[in-house]
């Protein structure tokens, strides 16, 4: 019995890299929040910074790594055209999900963009798994799903007068099916054995900010601030921890995971956003942010654990 992906990554490692990208992900936002605060900075300069800052973070951790000697490769080498549309694909869907979110939220607001966005991920990943790659989620799943899709809904809609703007809403739509050709794809190949989650990373960084690049120069690409020290600190860590580290993990677990399990663990994005908001930003800890989290964490927990049981009984 084996409960190793074909992408060689044990499933219980994957669940446990997706955890911690998942957290790591909803400190970007209390970090955002004190750049608004430290500078003029919009929000798409900020997406293109923390992504070429990450791609030369993960460059240099590349470059710098050991190479392993031709005899101890277990893998073949990856063709180069298949790398370049690795790159291409993944690179342009986490471009697509990142701005077209960043941008409902300007049009309609945080909370109702982001239910949308992560809201409708898991359902778009379930049924694409399910059509493409022939993943059944089975009705303790649907029911991980149902419970996470609840707890996300209360915890972003739990607040006073959130304003719902058709326009926005097809652009979380639109991040929402970003984020999930990413997942998907993601997937798709680590079950195909392909490339390690290392490589895919920095390429994917390179083609996102070159994405990036024209929309961060039409809105402004260097912030006027009076905090310059402070303002590069927060620039590094949100490369640094939610984008380069964050983003490796994710690409390495989403390889190995089912990729409905993915999306759902990656909710907790929203549930550490909202403990930071409590300990950090000085916002109240209301009854609907309570519940929200405790039901996206036992929707998780449930489905982690539905997943290691299931890997456990693959044979070898």
């Amino acid at each position: 019995m084996s409960n190793t992906a074909v992408s060689g990554l044990p499933i219980g490692r994957g669940l446990l890299y997706l955890i911690v990208a998942g957290a790591a992900w909803g400190t970007a936002g209390a970090a955002a929040s004190l750049v608004y605060r430290a500078s003029d900075m919009g929000p798409v300069a900020l997406s293109f910074w923390r992504c070429a800052i990450g791609f030369v973070l993960l460059l240099a951790v590349r470059l710098l790594r050991p190479r392993l000697p031709v005899q101890a490769r277990t893998v073949a080498p990856e063709p180069l055209g298949r790398k370049a549309l690795r790159a291409g694909a993944t690179g342009v869907g986490l471009a697509v999900f990142q701005t077209a979110y960043f941008a409902a939220v300007d049009v309609t607001g945080l909370a109702v963009g982001t239910v949308v966005t992560l809201g409708a991920g898991p359902v778009f990943i379930a049924l694409g798994a399910r059509l493409t790659l022939g993943e059944r989620l089975g009705r303790g799943g649907v029911a991980a799903v149902a419970g996470a899709l609840i707890g996300l809904a209360v915890l972003a809609l739990g607040g006073e007068g959130p304003t719902v703007r058709p326009w926005g809403v097809l652009l979380a739509l639109v991040s929402a099916a970003g984020y999930s050709v990413m997942t998907l794809l993601t997937r798709m190949w680590g079950r195909d054995g392909g490339a390690g989650a290392a490589g895919t990373s920095v390429r994917s960084f390179a083609v996102t900010s070159l994405c990036l690049l024209p929309f961060a120069l039409a809105e402004g690409l260097v912030p006027h601030t009076a905090e310059p020290v402070r303002l590069g600190w927060l620039l590094a860590y949100i490369a640094a921890v939610p984008t380069a580290l964050a983003y490796a993990l994710y690409f390495a677990g989403a390889a190995a995971v089912r990729s409905a399990t993915v999306s759902v663990i990656m909710l907790l994005e929203p549930v550490s956003a909202a403990v930071l908001a409590v300990l950090l930003l000085g916002e109240h800890l209301t009854a609907p942010t309570l519940a929200g989290t405790l039901l996206m964490l036992g929707s998780v927990t449930g489905l982690a654990v539905a997943e290691a049981r299931g890997a456990r009984r693959l044979p070898a």
